[in-house]
């Protein structure tokens, strides 16, 4: 649970609880039991808005279509919205779009959408995979004004250097698992980063904006192997306010 400063955030959605879920990599390492609990606790936490932060599978494509079918059944007050993650365009990214729609997921890559409330609005926005995809963050925030905010949704992190955006309130990363195996005076042992243990976890303020990097729910590793070291994974709950002027 996390409590997080977002400029610019309209009176109606100070209080606002977002569940924050990323990297499932559905698979034989993380199967089916696994995604019903995490659903399970989401629900139980009656979050307003839920967003999914990609790698939804490891990299096979037959546990695309299980995966989508038991995150249908997250419940929020404004919806589910998620992006696609490296290992999604590894396995088959258009499956996976597919079944996201059919699903009743609202896919934000490279797109937005606004959530209304109480008269004011909000924007909820995300970019394309940065290892995989191309980044179009113009498309993504619309029509959102200088003196509105967006939560964006990047899977990777370290897009985050590149936004210069001053409406990218809040980003929402996963990717690196927060090292997934932390050793004692060492850290992290290994970081799909290239700027070192900066995105390893938690909340990371920029010049421009600031991201919150999730260790995501689900592990991978060579050999089948899920060890996570010092590196518990996360299910995230946001509750956003309103910096004092």
């Amino acid at each position: 649970r996390s409590t997080i400063s977002v400029p610019r955030l309209p009176s109606a959605f100070v209080g606002t609880r977002i569940a924050f879920i990323a990297d499932f990599h559905h698979s034989s390492m993380n199967g089916r039991s696994y995604l019903e609990k995490v659903v399970r606790i989401t629900n139980s936490l009656s979050p307003d808005l839920v967003l999914l932060g990609g790698d939804y599978v490891h990299n096979q494509r037959r546990y695309i279509a299980p995966c989508m079918r038991e995150l249908s059944k997250l419940k929020s007050r404004w919806g589910v919205y998620g992006v696609l993650g490296n290992h999604d365009h590894w396995a088959a990214p258009q499956l996976v779009s597919q079944a996201m729609a059919e699903c009743g997921i609202i896919e934000l890559t490279n797109s937005g959408k606004w959530i209304e409330n109480e008269g004011q609005r909000l924007r909820v926005a995300g970019v394309d995979d940065l290892w995989e995809g191309n980044q179009l963050l113009h498309r993504a925030l619309g029509d959102t004004a200088l003196d509105e905010s967006a939560l964006l949704i990047s899977h990777n992190p370290d897009y985050v250097e590149q936004i210069v955006d001053s409406r990218v309130g809040l980003v929402f990363s996963g990717h690196t698992h927060g090292g997934q195996v932390v050793l004692p005076i060492v850290g992290a042992t290994r970081v799909p980063s290239r700027y070192g243990q900066k995105y390893l976890h938690g909340l990371v303020k920029t010049k421009n904006t600031q991201a919150y990097v999730t260790r995501g729910v689900g592990s991978l590793g060579p050999m089948n192997l899920t060890v996570r070291i010092c590196c518990p994974r996360e299910l995230l709950l946001i509750r956003m306010f309103s910096p004092a002027r």
